[in-house]
Order: C-alpha cells, then structure tokens, then sequence
C-alpha cells in the first residue's frame, strides 16, 4: 500500500486501489481497541437521472431507489439477512443513505477481520426479486409515512425546498409512497451495475490492525471480476440562482414553532484546497453571527424571541450549497426579522478581528477533539474524498484562513435575497 502522513496532525494513511477500482483507505489508532469500517457508495437520493452503464439511452429512476436499494443489500440469495452474520460475530453494522451517497459500515472489537470480509462481500452481492422488492415496499412506507409525521423533518426539508425549485435537493431522500411502489427489480439493477461498480466506491478502515492481514483480507472478499467504469454519465436540472420560495410554513402537533432559516449559496468552481478553505471561512463566519457566546444570540434571548440555542452551520456539496441556522422561538418571523436586521448593522459596522479569533480557536478544539472518534474520521474522510478534498488537509486548512477571508465571504453570502424560512408551528385545535 501507499502512505501518506500528514504531519499537522500527525496521522498515517494507507491507501491502495485494486484491480477492479475499489478505493482502500487504512488509518491506524494504536491502542484503540474498537475498529470501524465503512464502505462508501458515490450514489445518493440526488442522482435519479443517468445513463446506465452498457446502455446509451439516459433514464429517470423513481425518487427514493438509492434508499430502497440500501435496504435491499441486506437480503441475501441464500434467504438469509447481512445483519444476522454481523450479530453472530459480535460487530454492530448499520447503513445509511444521504442526498449525495450511501454507507455501509460497522464496528467491531473482536473477529473484525471476518466482519470486514462480510461487509464486502455482501455490498457486492445484489439480489433483487418481484417477492423482496414487493415486501419492502410496505415497509418503506410506513417509514416515509413516519416522516411525514415528524415536525423535526418536514421543518428542515421544507427548508430546501423553500431554497431549491429544480435541484433533486429538494426531493425527499426516502421519496414517496407513489414513487417507490412503482420500483423493480431491474430498476435496481440498474442502478446497482451503473453506481455499485467498484471504481464508485471507497472503503475505509480504522483501529489497531496489521496492515499485511487487512489488505489479505480485503482483496480475498473483494469480486475482482465485477465490471467497473469510472466515468458515469449523470445529470441535473440547473438550478436558478434564486431561492424556490421565501417562507413555508405547516402545522403540527408541537408546543412551540420551530424554524429553520435558510441561505442559498451560489455554488462555484473550485480546486479541492480552495473548496475546503471556501468551506471552514464560511462556517467560522456562520458562527462568529449565530454562536451562542455572540452579539445576535445575546438580543433574540433578552428580546425572548429565542427558547434555547440556534443550531447549524454550513454544508457543501458537489453541485450545491447552503448554511442553516435552526432552533425554536415563540415568533420565528419576527426572529427572521431581527437576524436580517442584525445581519445588515453587521456589514455596516464590519466583523471584529477578535471575535474572528476566538471561533476559529473554538473550531481547531473541536476538529482535534472530534478526530479522537474513529466513525467521525471514517465518514468525514469518505465523505470528503467523493468531493475530491482530502480531509487529512482539514486542520492545516484551518489554520491558513485568515480575518480578511472571512471578511470576503461575508461581502457575498448571508444575503437577504438568498434566504427563506420554514416554520412549524402548533396546531390550533378545533
């Protein structure tokens, strides 16, 4: 394998690709006596529209087959379920599908080795019939159904939806009852053979672990015979600069309003480096106007406009991009109105360099803390590398960015014009 050691944080890497593509990342944790693995799928609820691999006509896919897919993996020929196999072995797995790709992972103290075997092993072993993709379907269903229920969701999905009128960002990850009643299994298939091919994926590994073993281990479970192709043909609509709509808001079963405020960013073209750094100046300045500790928070809480804290932050992805700030208040519009108001006295009066100091000390602390946990380095990693951007360079990033950056991106980003806001607010009862 090649090894790479990044001295800022004073990490190794193993890496290697194998002869059907597959990506393999290996980080060891000396000492550490739990080991993670996640093996990661450039496929997510976003990509519905593509040219299958061997065919040269584009198709639409049914909203919600990347999660319908994820669950199906599980089901194996021989009738039994992938979960079972890890539960013998004492490993806990689970998956997960986001807007933008799918993981399968697990952690594991003892008999990792064969655990790690499984995991490739049944990622790369679709079975897909009428009877199982027919029986799935309910229980989708059920589990869209639940979402529709849960305010906590529709209050940030509504969000994007306020911000996005033709990105698939906008389209619920699990899609619809309607959608995913009409998936079959050569849908899957399809989908499975065009972004399951092993030049899609990445795995990576984490703990205390011989190298020698891991990558015997590795190639063994991993079909080398599965056809791969690097480059897949994937489309989306462009999306308007403008925001879709600037307020929605729904009723539930809650005590008080909840409320997301969205930013839509302009997304640009950027080498991975400029990317990265792009990304922590905007969430250092998301922080220096809604921590907890600043000016803003300290008005919405004596005004009694903000019950608790403001959450959220910056997220960044291939084609899109947008900041979120979400908590609870007893008047979300009138809250709306005061951050606007805040926003706009703050470009007036222009940031404080001290204030820009201590959140970016603030984010160094929680990066380092948060790189003692093996799942946030594994996601992260993965997560990052399907973008291009090497997450190793997160820190030393970080500590390049410097006042005037900030103060740049604030010249072009928390605008009024590109901001909208979802509320839940209580049900009134008859």
């Amino acid at each position: 394998m090649n090894k790479i050691y990044n001295e800022v944080i004073r990490e190794t890497i193993y890496y290697d690709s194998l002869e059907n593509g597959l990506e393999v990342y290996y980080m060891p944790k000396k000492g550490y006596t739990n080991k993670y693995a996640v093996l990661g799928v450039d496929f997510g609820s976003n990509d519905l529209d593509f040219i299958p691999i061997g065919e040269s006509e584009r198709i639409r896919v049914q909203e919600g087959i990347a999660h319908f897919l994820e669950h199906k993996m599980f089901e194996q020929p021989d009738g039994g379920n992938a979960f079972d196999k890890f539960s013998k072995l004492g490993a806990s797995a689970n998956a997960f599908t986001s807007f933008t790709m799918t993981a399968y992972l697990f952690s594991a103290t003892d008999n990792f080795m064969e655990s790690l075997g499984h995991l490739i092993d049944y990622v790369q072993t679709p079975y897909y019939t009428d009877e199982n993709v027919n029986k799935e379907k309910g229980i989708i269903a059920q589990e869209i159904k639940m979402y529709e229920d849960d305010p906590e969701w529709n209050v940030y999905f509504n969000c994007l939806k306020a911000m996005y009128s033709k990105h698939h960002a906008n389209i619920d990850i699990a899609g619809s009852v309607e959608s995913i009643n009409a998936i079959r299994p050569e849908d899957l298939y399809k989908c499975y053979r065009t972004f399951y091919n092993p030049a899609n994926m990445k795995l990576f590994v984490v703990g205390d672990l011989d190298v020698e073993e891991l990558m015997s281990t590795i190639k063994k479970a991993n079909h080398k015979d599965l056809a791969f192709e690097k480059n897949i043909r994937s489309f989306m609509p462009k999306e308007p600069i403008e925001v879709n709509q600037k307020k929605i808001v729904e009723e539930f079963m809650v005590s008080m309003p909840l409320f997301y405020i969205g930013y839509k960013d302009v997304k640009k073209d950027m080498e991975s480096r400029e990317a990265l750094k792009n990304e922590i100046r905007t969430d250092i300045l998301f922080d220096m106007i809604f921590s907890e500790s600043g000016d803003l928070h300290q008005v919405l809480y004596n005004d009694g406009l903000l019950v608790g804290n403001i959450s959220g932050g910056y997220l960044s992805q291939k084609d899109y991009a947008y900041a979120i700030a979400s908590g609870v208040s007893r008047d979300p519009e009138k809250l709306k109105q005061v951050v606007d108001s805040y926003i706009d006295g703050l470009r007036k009066s222009g940031l404080d360099r001290q204030d820009f100091e201590i959140n970016k000390k603030k984010k160094i602390g929680g990066f380092l803390k948060s790189f003692d946990s093996i799942a946030y380095i594994a996601n992260n990693f993965l997560s990052y590398r399907f973008r291009g951007i090497n997450f190793l360079d997160y820190l030393e990033v970080l500590k390049e960015v410097r006042f005037e950056d900030v103060v740049d991106r604030f010249d072009e980003f928390f605008c009024q014009d590109q901001s909208v806001i979802s509320i839940v607010k209580p049900k009134l009862e008859n």
